[in-house]
């Protein structure tokens, strides 16, 4: 994530914020320059920002920023939408008269944006199922049934919608997952990262006949039986973690089958690409005193896709910035912030990954 700062009074303001705790103008994010602006009012529910990039142009809040959803990003007033172009792919929200559904369904929103915006600024396509009801995405966020005796919610994806089930906002029952899956990390960002890895490999990888053998050899068969593949993964346990890393897994569940090995490293990818851009855009420096430590060097000029920035440099910039981040951790009595093991089978699933995202037809395109 970039480092925004209030176009208005200069003040350093975040991803989520919605109004300058300095001058107290309002601010929103624009998505289609991938900036946060102060905004000023124009009157009849129209703002305009005073970045110089499209300086006629005039926006509307999005309507959920009214309706309790907090959202702060603002829609250009030619738009015939009353929402944003994140919270129109939810289609479906849970019960917000019962306790506790309205804070669930706030935090998701929140994890859904951040997640958008790194894949605007990978440049990803993002088409909402409305607009392309085969090849788009939509999301449920869904709580179980009432029905004791009805099937529980899963989270999961199939053919672009997505389906997070809202306990994963609750982090004391988060956390009570994780340990009973035996995963070293869970978080709810990290779920739409995964379950959007299933999405781009629809569309980056089915639909390109040129990286489905590649894939292939590197993932293994996806047509070996999907189900089976899980009920046999659950059935004997998760794989202990350093063989999943000597096998060339990122995590133990990317051994139940290819298509989940993919969407595991996908999500990564995406942890990768997000920390990289925001430890350069914070300027963040790593000089330690032994040659042999790993070091670290910001550049203002970074973006995910800087194309002549090679692999291994960010592979080797990552490294720096995850054991900075564990040994933090540590000093504060937390589990390691990134606890995986990038072994040369992995890195080069997240080199396949990296090359699709930045061969694939569709670079240069965000939301359609």
């Amino acid at each position: 994530m970039k480092v925004f700062h209030c176009s208005h009074c200069g003040q350093t303001v975040f991803f989520e914020n919605s109004q300058c705790v300095q001058c107290g103008h309002p601010l929103a994010f624009l998505p289609e320059i991938g900036e946060m602006s102060s905004l000023e009012p124009l009157g009849g529910g129209l703002w305009k920002s005073p970045l110089p990039s499209n300086p006629r142009q005039t926006y509307r809040l999005c309507s959920q920023s009214v309706d309790g959803n907090q959202c702060n990003w603002a829609v250009r007033h030619e738009d015939p939408h009353d929402h944003c172009a994140a919270c129109r792919l939810t289609s479906v929200i849970p019960n917000l008269s019962v306790n506790g559904h309205r804070e669930a369904w706030i935090k998701m929103e929140a994890a859904k944006r951040r997640l958008l915006a790194g894949l605007l600024t990978l440049r990803l396509p993002i088409v909402p199922k409305a607009t392309d009801p085969e090849n788009g995405l939509a999301f449920e966020f869904l709580a179980d049934p009432e029905d004791p005796n009805a099937d529980p919610v899963l989270t999961g994806h199939f053919q672009g919608l997505i389906t997070i089930h809202i306990a994963e906002a609750d982090d004391a029952e988060r956390e009570r997952r994780r340990h009973a899956m035996g995963e070293p990390y869970r978080t709810l960002l990290g779920h739409f990262r995964h379950e959007i890895g299933h999405y781009y490999w629809d569309r980056l990888v089915q639909q390109n006949p040129d990286r489905l053998e590649p894939f292939r050899t590197l993932f293994g068969d996806e047509r070996q039986d999907y189900q089976q593949s899980l009920d046999a993964h659950y059935a004997n346990g998760p794989m202990d973690p350093s063989a999943a890393a000597d096998r060339g897994y990122i995590s133990a569940y990317a051994a139940a089958h290819p298509w989940e090995d993919w969407a595991e490293t996908f999500a990564h990818y995406l942890h990768l690409a997000d920390v990289l851009e925001t430890a350069h855009a914070c300027g963040l420096s790593l000089a330690p005193f032994r040659e042999s430590e790993p070091r670290f060097q910001a550049d203002r000029r970074f973006t995910p896709n800087d194309l002549h920035r090679t692999f291994e440099t960010r592979v080797d910039e990552w490294r720096a910035l995850s054991y900075l981040h564990n040994n933090l951790n540590r000093s504060m009595g937390l589990p390691d912030g990134y606890p995986f093991i990038l072994t040369p089978g992995v890195l080069e699933k997240l080199r396949f990954i990296d090359e699709t995202v930045h061969s694939t037809s569709f670079f240069g395109r965000a939301f359609a």
